[in-house]
């Protein structure tokens, strides 16, 4: 991992366009202490990224990269689906994992870092989408579980196959119709959060990303807990607004709805992971 990755070449400065040298220079490295409250003065991801107008996706991306305590040591190992169409526009390390094998890929990234730098702390964060964690993916997902990966798995839950058309996933509400489900999901959705916590992750949240606070306090607990205790998972509600149709200006009041209801704020800690948090704490660092 070098720094360099994110340093653009000097013969090159005057043609990169603003928005770009901005992810360079008014980046937020070096500080633990950082959060959703630096976003009016830092740069986490560029406005022109490929997400759709709207995109509660690209709110959760924003908050949690400016949530991560040591972003120029993590790796982000993503996956095929909407998320993965935004990663050419962050500057930090990043890995495209193929479609479901995001955590065994993560799992590897993990153990070659803790060798290569066994006295440097090297974050890494898997941030997909539910086909990926929770479908294509669930034997790799529950695997890093059970062996207990220093890793965090952050699930970006869109109850759909958004970016293929509108399928049903195991994460669809019962009795939704989708143009690509026009009879309806058969079955119940599939509780993620708890099978986490049958599978050992020792700090597990589900939330919607209406609250930026919330997020941030989320994703740092998650990190801190997966350095030093085993692995921990985040699930965020981040709903496609146009499969469910609904306009690009609705997507913050349909989760705040949410809130009330399948994604009201749930929380899981071991005893482990709630002394980590309580230490982290004391530091002033959440």
């Amino acid at each position: 991992m070098s720094y360099k990755i994110y340093e653009i070449n000097e013969a090159l400065r005057e043609f990169i366009p603003k928005e770009i040298v901005d992810l360079e220079e008014r980046a937020t490295w070096g500080n633990p202490k950082r959060g959703v409250m630096d976003l009016p003065y830092t740069k986490e991801l560029i406005e022109e990224h490929s997400l759709c107008a709207g995109c509660p996706e690209s709110m959760a991306l924003r908050y949690i990269l400016a949530s991560l305590p040591n972003p120029e040591d993590t790796i982000i190992v993503n996956s095929t689906g909407c998320t993965s169409l935004v990663f050419p526009h962050i500057a930090l390390h990043t890995v495209h994992s193929l479609f479901g094998n995001q955590n065994a890929v993560a799992s590897g990234i993990k153990r070659v870092l803790e060798w290569r730098f066994p006295d440097k702390v090297k974050d890494v964060v898997v941030l997909a989408g539910d086909g990926a964690i929770v479908d294509i993916g669930l034997d790799c997902t529950l695997q890093s579980f059970f062996r207990q990966e220093k890793i965090t798995t952050i699930c970006f839950d869109n109850e759909v196959y958004a970016n293929t058309g509108g399928q049903e996933s195991g994460m669809t509400v019962k009795g939704h119709v989708f143009k690509m489900a026009p009879k309806g999901k058969q079955w119940d959705k599939v509780p993620m959060w708890q099978i986490a916590i049958d599978s050992g992750c020792h700090y597990v949240a589900r939330l919607t990303v209406s609250s930026p606070k919330r997020v941030e306090s989320v994703i740092k607990k998650a990190i801190y807990v997966a350095r030093e205790v085993g692995p921990t998972y985040v699930h965020l509600y981040t709903p496609c607004i146009l499969e469910i149709g609904l306009n690009s200006d609705d997507g913050l009041d349909e989760m705040r709805q949410r809130d009330k209801e399948r994604f009201s704020f749930f929380e899981y800690m071991t005893p482990q992971a709630e002394e980590v948090i309580n230490r982290v704490k004391e530091e002033g660092l959440l």
